[in-house]
């Protein structure tokens, strides 16, 4: 019988993939979780943690290589919690992405659906929009970056594949002035000192959006920061301080104070134009976004006719997609600021087809019918613990004809496809949609008519 305690080392063939990206191995029918390992590989693992099942392990020596892997790119890979792809073809990334949702769909939701390939990136990399970056006064000095796998130690980060280079230039900038001006981090552990993020936002057009996140009321030497930014990036269009003095890991307080140009930035999306402030939520790879919207409207079939309810809207970008072609589309949202945003998204594009309501998905939904409401397609973007338990059943009780899932998570969406073929619907096609390049997460529409409509 193998060993099947820590620091054994056993020869392992590997398999599949977790969710997380992991490769997955087999020993003597118990599965060992090996990271940076591709599905056809070998390898000698040592094994680091042993559960009475389930073991996590280290490749110490690849024995057999599978021909879908490269060199990683980036020096920091397998340090920094971003990436969990870098050490395979994009193609191979894809693949996974695919064989994930297959699988999800399958085994939770009991769907076989004939699934077309993921939609990937023309180009994976320099694609995020938002960057939020740990600040933290380290053994090792100062340090603006990311934070280590599974932990709040902060990685120094001077340059990151996904970022753009404009943020690559005004963290540099950042940093360099912390140090010139002894400005001090702030110490999760003992509340102590001042700078906690770093946040930058940037747009199509070539124009960034700085906020510092600070554990007090003020920033000191604000006017050199504002020199040395706009010396290292001319399209910068503002920077803004957030006050957060609270104990908690949430990155954003609730004050925003302007300190230079404007506290927002434009971004077109399908043809809309939307205004973002710093705590605007967008998603951060334009262009799979409109992919993914792309989808969701093909998905929803509409004539121009039809009643559209659109839950977890945001800040409205897919309503008012939805709204070109609709008769009338209600969005609703949790976050009073984002249905703000929402309605002033609407007013600017010249929407005049949409409305938007606050509150909790079902609370709303229920609302509407009790008021008799009776949406042709409901389109729903939840997070990624997708619906919670009574919604599936209050939307079915809308009789839609149409369900337009978007979801960042497949388990979820596996799970309350399954919710809702109980409840009379059936699952007619799915698109998975990368938008998020080189690492685990991938995004899926997914469409359910009723019954044999």
């Amino acid at each position: 019988m193998a060993e099947w305690k820590k620091n054994a080392v056993h020869t392992l063939d590997v398999t599949g993939f977790t969710a997380e990206g992991m490769g997955v191995a087999r020993l003597e029918g118990r599965v060992v979780f090996v990271p940076y390992t591709i599905p056809g590989e070998r390898w000698s693992v040592r094994l680091e943690k042993v559960n009475k099942n389930v073991a996590w392990g280290r490749g110490t020596e690849l024995l057999l290589p599978s021909p879908e892997r490269i060199t990683p790119d980036c020096p920091l890979y397998g340090k920094c919690g971003g990436c969990q792809f870098r050490h395979m073809t994009y193609a191979q990334e894809l693949r996974a992405k695919g064989q994930r949702i297959s699988d999800a769909l399958e085994r939770v939701g009991h769907v076989k659906l004939d699934l077309p390939p993921v939609l990937g990136a023309q180009c994976p990399d320099r694609y995020r929009n938002k960057v939020q970056f740990p600040v933290s006064a380290g053994r090792q000095g100062l340090s603006v970056g990311y934070y280590r796998p599974r932990s709040h130690d902060v990685l120094d980060a001077p340059d990151c594949p996904l970022q753009p280079e404009t943020v690559t230039r005004l963290r540099k900038a950042f940093k360099d002035w912390m140090e010139a001006h002894s400005v001090p981090a702030y110490d999760e552990r003992t509340r102590l000192g001042l700078v906690r993020h770093l946040y930058i936002r940037t747009n199509s057009r070539g124009e960034s959006l700085v906020c510092v996140v600070v554990n007090g009321e003020s920033l000191p030497h604000s006017d050199a920061l504002t020199s040395a930014l706009r010396r290292a990036e001319p399209g910068l269009a503002g920077l803004v301080l957030n006050i957060n003095t609270r104990d908690t890991n949430v990155i954003l307080g609730d004050t925003y104070v302007p300190l230079w140009g404007r506290d927002w930035l434009e971004e077109k999306l399908c043809g809309l134009t939307f205004r973002l402030s710093v705590p605007s939520f967008f998603q951060i790879n334009r262009e799979q976004t409109q992919r993914l919207y792309i989808a969701a409207l093909e998905f929803a079939q509409l004539t121009g006719t039809e009643t559209v309810l659109d839950l977890y809207c945001g800040i409205g970008t897919i309503s008012l997609a939805l709204a070109k072609r609709a008769g009338r589309v209600i969005g609703a949202e949790l976050v009073p600021q984002a249905i703000a945003d929402a309605g002033e998204n609407a007013r600017r594009n010249g929407v005049t087809n949409a409305e938007f309501f606050c509150g909790d998905a079902g609370a709303i939904s229920q609302r509407l019918a009790a008021e008799g409401v009776r949406p042709q397609v409901i389109c729903v973007d939840p997070p990624r613990k997708g619906l919670a338990p009574r919604v599936p059943a209050i939307l079915a009780g809308m009789a839609p004809d149409r369900i337009v899932y978007v979801s960042c998570d497949p388990a979820t969406l596996a799970r309350d496809t399954d919710r809702f073929i109980q409840l009379g619907y059936r699952a007619v096609r799915a698109q998975g949609v990368d938008l998020f390049p080189r690492t685990a997460h991938v995004e899926t529409v997914l469409l359910l008519q009723r019954g044999n409509s």
